[in-house]
């Protein structure tokens, strides 16, 4: 084959991948949604009313086709398939976009944030904005951040102190990060995909794992764990991303009907989210879950090397500062 005929080839694949992410059917666009997370969670709700919106707004000439349940694979999978055209959007914990927004690492770091307020300044200020933008090198955009409350850990036994995690096989997510906090902490990091947890942690493959509330008990993972202890480690948010030929190929006024959706979901989901929360603690106890609350200056004090760590880098540094003196 001719080099001019290989190259006209490679480039109507290139074309038929991109075209999936983002179907046209007559005068509508239809956009490819893809993410893990059950249909009852509060994040894929406000991904239904972003579609809502969007369709509101375009008077029904753009669409969202949504995929929960990690249908079109996992987090990391899906990022990988928008970076090649196969899927247009996800979402994504920023635990997992650090692999290819190294940045966002910041995000995983215990204890960051004062509060829930706090947080909100960070993720909807000149901070967070930065953050969405950080990945278009990698034809990754973010639209907006969710709230995904705090992470806490869960195991097979009592958790009341830092002590207790020494030695448990503690499931994470593919966050380097993440698996530095467990280390620290005594346990012994083991990334699985979210989807596998609940079989590896009723099959022994790990004690226990970390993630919010809503999380724990959508996934049924209250059935193996019996222990839950509210040490709110960390407070990674989730994040909205779409691949940037998808988004690059919207005239102005759909990327401006898409963003106003994305955001409009985003305060939807912040409203939501806490009653989750209240739902199900109150649920996982009914259950017979152990809820502990515990004294978090013994978790913080254990993890204040990661802060070393990271400040050692001059530009981790002035945006950890920069947080940490948001008024």
């Amino acid at each position: 084959m001719k080099i001019k005929e290989k190259s006209a080839v490679f480039l109507m694949l290139l074309v038929m991948l991109l075209s999936l992410g983002c179907a046209t059917k007559g005068d509508q666009k239809i956009i490819k949604l893809g993410h893990g997370l059950d249909t009852g969670h509060p994040v894929h709700k406000a991904m239904v009313f972003m579609g809502e919106r969007l369709k509101e707004k375009s008077n029904g000439t753009m669409l969202l086709d949504i995929y929960p349940s990690q249908q079109l694979g996992s987090e990391r999978e899906s990022l990988e398939l928008i970076q090649i055209g196969s899927l247009g959007m996800t979402k994504v914990s920023t635990g997992v976009m650090e692999n290819f927004a190294p940045g966002l690492k910041v995000f995983g770091l215990p204890f960051l944030f004062r509060d829930r307020e706090h947080r909100f300044d960070v993720l909807e200020g000149e901070i967070g904005e930065h953050f969405l933008n950080a990945s278009v090198d990698k034809r990754l955009k973010g639209l907006t951040f969710y709230d995904a409350g705090s992470r806490s850990f869960y195991s097979k036994t009592p958790i009341d102190s830092p002590e207790d995690l020494e030695g448990l096989k503690l499931r994470v997510m593919e966050s380097q990060t993440a698996i530095n906090m467990v280390k620290l902490l005594g346990g012994s990091p083991t990334p699985i995909a979210w989807g596998e947890l609940y079989t590896a942690l009723q099959q022994g493959i790990v004690d226990g794992a970390e993630n919010n509330l809503p999380s724990f008990y959508l996934s049924r993972h209250y059935e193996v764990c019996k222990y839950f202890v509210l040490d709110e480690h960390t407070a990674l948010p989730d994040i909205l991303v779409i691949g940037t030929p998808i988004w690059n190929s919207l005239t102005e006024q759909e990327q401006v009907w898409l963003k106003e959706a994305a955001m409009e979901s985003s305060e939807f989901e912040k409203k939501i989210w806490r009653e989750a929360e209240l739902e199900a603690l109150e649920e996982i106890k009914k259950a017979g879950v152990t809820v502990t609350e515990t004294d978090k200056d013994a978790f913080k004090e254990k993890v204040q090397p990661m802060y070393e760590e990271f400040k050692k880098d001059p530009e981790m540094k002035e945006v950890i500062e920069a947080i940490q003196s948001l008024n």
